[in-house]
């Protein structure tokens, strides 16, 4: 029996002489051959014959298979168990990781920052999407008793009852404290596993520089695999422990590139703990799950091992087949937004809801899937030539039992007139102004990249893509702008301010960088230059250190110049045009009169808000559609007003028609038909219909005042 499908004998027999404690003299002595050919053996000069490979696996203790195939350790070694980091030296304490601070226990900053970076490792090649799972379980009874032992808690207990003791004076051992006691009083716990296919894995050795290095054991290092990259702070990964009640996350990796000969089941855990005192001895913070490695002082550091089947199904770690990528199992997770939620948002009356927790895994559920399709939308959306970068599920669980079926998130649920959008312009389908609806419309904005090292000048000029279409309903704030680069992932979200009278909802998607097509000139520089210019929430595009360092303290200037030209294309095609010639308009606006003063202004009084602007039409049911402007004087506190439309008659008092609707757009809020002024606002918009039923003639016929009324308008 030859069959050689793992790793190379010679390294593999050193590791396994090493995990055995066995020295090649012994083994020697032990298969009955001389020390010379052991170290022929591992040097790879020579390989044993097949009887003798028999006597190697009875040495090691272990079965002739895993000897041939060479795809896992022994079991014959040191066994798998806890390495927790001693205290230091000199004293110091690390009383959580600082990295995690960053950010909430949310499950919505999680899917953000999760799914970037499987973005950021998808494997390009094939061209196919990077496909993200999210799997909430929860385990109670039996399940949860296997799970533990498992994991060994018997050795981590301990650590966490002396971090409980001391939880009053520490903010990670409160969430810590608090997570064990809901594992114990309810009998419950939280795993969320976030799977993802067709990307990198961790690569690397366990400590030397690569992926494995930089997720497990650093703390601040982003290795990317390219420009168009997401995160650059190396802080994304802290949002994993941060969702972790008990700061406890569990990882399998399949690899793209093989590590030891091997690309399967590479299985470690890391925990997150604050310094704490266990047993007279004192232990620095994090933990990890690992088989002992023998080149470390004592074989007490814990490094990843090659798991078995059965050990990672106990684990909840099983993937779904051999596609390259990693599993992350958050145990104990928690998401406060969630927790915060009404019984009564959560579907109270259903059978399957429960006060023992399952209202809260509901809720996860559910804002996992609409962070996936509010930030991820675009990364979703493909059409003409171009593929989707993402395929995002979730999932969620009681007991291995499914409690709600898997999700896949559709972007054109989620987002449906911004993907409509995106799909337009890949299918090469925009119009240059929207005259119909349904319509995309596409402007190129200009940014202007500036000179890196804080040279004066224009290093060139990258045409940014602005697409605009109609407003859904589904698609919620209208009036927006999506900006966004290369990994299509919702950066920067912002209303258009001084928006004309009168227009339309509508969307607006801003592609910046290889966003907006590798061959756009400039593209790449773009892509970079924006990139620096993002926070570590990756939420905005303005001043940060980065960019100040490599490009100069003024450089973001280039980005409000480039957010002042978005703006002014966007109603540049949203205006309604100018009708000047047309009969109806005319009519229109003889019909609507706002009453002016006449006189001096007075010099005393209060300075009241004051109508400075009207755009009306009849709609298809006959009903007044007006939209108003008011501009507001500067003062403190403004009087709340009511807006009152009036029938103008030539004798007698004006008849006052109802408002059938009443809305703010801008600047205010309407309080039962009462409008009332935002602080600091210098102009506000308001839209309202009549109500038909109280129009005494047909609208057609009719001319209107409207007037503003202080208070109730009595």
């Amino acid at each position: 029996m030859t069959v050689e499908t793992g790793e190379d004998f010679g390294p593999w027999l050193s590791r396994q002489l090493k995990l055995a404690r066995m020295t090649q003299t012994q083994l020697a002595e032990t298969v009955d051959v001389t020390r010379a050919a052991v170290s022929a053996w591992i040097t790879g000069r020579a390989t044993p014959r097949p009887e003798t490979i028999e006597r190697i696996a009875q040495a090691l203790n272990t079965d002739l298979a895993t000897v041939h195939t060479r795809t896992t350790d022994t079991l014959a070694g040191l066994p798998v168990g806890w390495y927790h980091r001693p205290g230091h030296a000199d004293g110091g304490r690390e009383l959580g990781n600082a990295a995690a601070f960053a950010f909430d226990a949310d499950v919505g900053v999680l899917a953000r920052e999760t799914c970037q970076n499987s973005l950021d490792e998808r494997l390009t090649e094939n061209g196919r999407p990077v496909r993200v799972r999210y799997t909430l379980h929860e385990l109670t009874g039996g399940h949860l008793d296997a799970f533990r032992q498992a994991i060994l808690w018997d050795e981590l207990h301990p650590h966490y009852t002396a971090v409980s003791e001391s939880a009053a004076q520490q903010k990670v051992g409160r969430v810590v404290d608090a997570g064990v006691r809901d594992m114990f009083e309810k009998g419950r716990l939280v795993l969320l596993r976030v799977d993802d296919y067709n990307a990198s894995g961790l690569t690397g050795d366990d400590y030397d520089d690569g992926k494995f290095a930089a997720v497990v054991r650093r703390q601040l290092e982003s290795l990317k695999s390219g420009r168009t990259a997401g995160g650059s702070y190396g802080l994304g990964k802290a949002t994993l422990w941060a969702t972790s009640a008990l700061g406890l996350v569990l990882i399998n990796s399949t690899l793209s590139v093989p590590h030891e000969g091997r690309t399967e089941h590479r299985v470690i855990g890391r925990l997150e703990l604050p310094w704490r005192s266990v047993k007279g001895r004192q232990y620095a913070g994090p933990a990890w799950l690992g088989r002992p490695d023998p080149d470390s002082q004592g074989a007490e550091v814990a490094r990843s091992w090659w798991a078995d089947e059965e050990t990672v199904d106990r684990l909840y770690l099983t993937r779904d087949g051999d596609e390259p990528g990693t599993s992350f199992l958050i145990v104990g997770a928690h998401d406060v937004a969630s927790l915060e939620q009404s019984p009564v948002d959560l579907d109270a009356d259903d059978e399957d809801v429960r006060d023992d927790g399952t209202r809260d895994i509901r809720a996860m559920h559910r804002r996992l899937v609409e962070a996936l399709g509010r930030d991820f939308w675009a990364a979703m959306t493909g059409g003409g030539s171009r593929l989707p970068l993402l395929e995002a599920s979730v999932e969620t669980r009681r007991n291995g039992e499914v409690l709600i079926e898997e999700e896949k998130v559709d972007p054109t649920v989620h987002q449906p007139s911004r993907s409509r959008a995106l799909r337009a312009f890949y299918d090469g389908t925009t119009v240059d102004r929207l005259t119909e609806s349904g319509q995309v419309a596409l402007r190129t904005v200009p940014l202007r990249l500036p000179l890196s090292g804080g040279r004066r000048g224009t290093l060139g000029t990258h045409p940014a893509v602005l697409l605009v279409t109609d407003a859904e309903d589904a698609d919620g704030i209208s009036n927006q702008v999506h900006s966004l680069r290369g990994n299509r992932m919702t950066i920067k979200k912002s209303g258009v301010a001084g928006l004309p009278l009168g227009v339309n909802a509508f969307q607006a998607v801003l592609l910046a960088g290889q966003a907006a097509g590798e061959a756009v000139p400039f593209s790449e520089e773009a892509e970079e230059f924006l990139r620096a210019a993002e926070p570590p929430e990756h939420d905005r595009w303005g001043q940060t250190e980065e960019l100040t360092l490599r490009w100069s303290h003024t450089a973001h200037h280039r980005i409000a110049r480039l957010t002042t030209d978005v703006n002014a294309a966007v109603k540049e095609l949203v205006a309604r045009p100018k009708r000047s010639g047309s009969q109806e308009g005319t009519k229109l606006r003889k019909a609507l009169t706002v009453p002016r003063k006449t006189g001096s202004r007075r010099n005393s009084g209060p300075a009241l808000p004051e109508l400075d602007g009207l755009d009306a039409t009849i709609g298809a049911g006959g009903e007044w559609q007006i939209t108003a402007e008011v501009k507001l004087p500067r003062a403190g506190e403004l009087p709340a007003m009511t807006p009152v439309v009036l029938l103008d008659v030539r004798s007698g008092s004006r008849p006052k028609l109802d408002w059938a609707e009443l809305v703010a757009v801008d600047g205010c809020e309407v309080d039962d038909g009462v409008l009332r002024f935002m602080p600091r606002a210098r102009r506000a918009v308001f839209r309202g219909s009549t109500d038909v039923a109280g129009h005494p003639v047909r609208t057609a016929l009719t001319r209107l005042v409207l007037e503003l009324r202080v208070g109730k308008g009595e």
